[in-house]
């Protein structure tokens, strides 16, 4: 059975374009949603991803599930219901930014499944450590960098931080409930 069925509404290369367009545009609604929500009235599932996990899961793996729903209607209507390849595409295109948020936040920087793999690129190494240094903070306020394909300079963030601890954030070391990619 095919995932996919397109209608011939768009050329491939069209398709792919808004796939990318849109796996970009994740990345700014990736930023707000963990700011805003996040770290805002939806803390109370996220909470559970700045503690210790205990156990495969946590709370905070909803957001994941929550991610998924819109991807697979849009992929239905435009496939199925036949609403145009244009739904089609867009679908494709928050699955693949939640595919590439699962291999870099969940494998790569926590390690939920080890692959031995060590970021050796400046890109690589900056957003790992940015996203470190937010967990630094267990707390709902005083986090820095929630994006996970984008970061500012680690010592922008460095700096935010210690503000932050001056005006009585608590800052942790490191966070005993996540492992990151250099075995943090």
């Amino acid at each position: 059975m095919a995932i996919a069925v397109f209608h011939g509404d768009l050329p491939v290369w069209a398709g792919l374009l808004i796939a990318l367009g849109v796996v970009a545009a994740m990345e700014g609604v990736a930023i707000l949603s963990h700011r805003y929500l996040m770290h805002g009235p939806l803390w109370s599932l996220h909470r559970s991803h700045h503690q210790p996990r205990t156990g495969r899961f946590e709370k905070n793996d909803w957001f994941a599930v929550m991610g998924a729903i819109p991807s697979i209607a849009l992929i239905l209507a435009g496939s199925l219901l036949q609403l145009g390849d244009l739904l089609t595409w867009i679908g494709i295109g928050i699955a693949g930014y939640g595919a590439i948020y699962f291999g870099f936040h969940d494998i790569i920087v926590h390690r939920r499944i080890e692959t031995g793999y060590v970021p050796r690129s400046a890109y690589m190494r900056r957003i790992v450590q940015a996203h470190r240094l937010h967990h630094v903070v267990a707390s709902k306020e005083g986090a820095v960098s929630f994006g996970f394909l984008w970061a500012p300079p680690i010592a922008e963030l460095q700096r935010q931080i210690e503000a932050n601890r001056r005006r009585g954030v608590a800052v942790l070391r490191s966070n005993p409930g996540t492992t990151d990619a250099a075995g943090h």
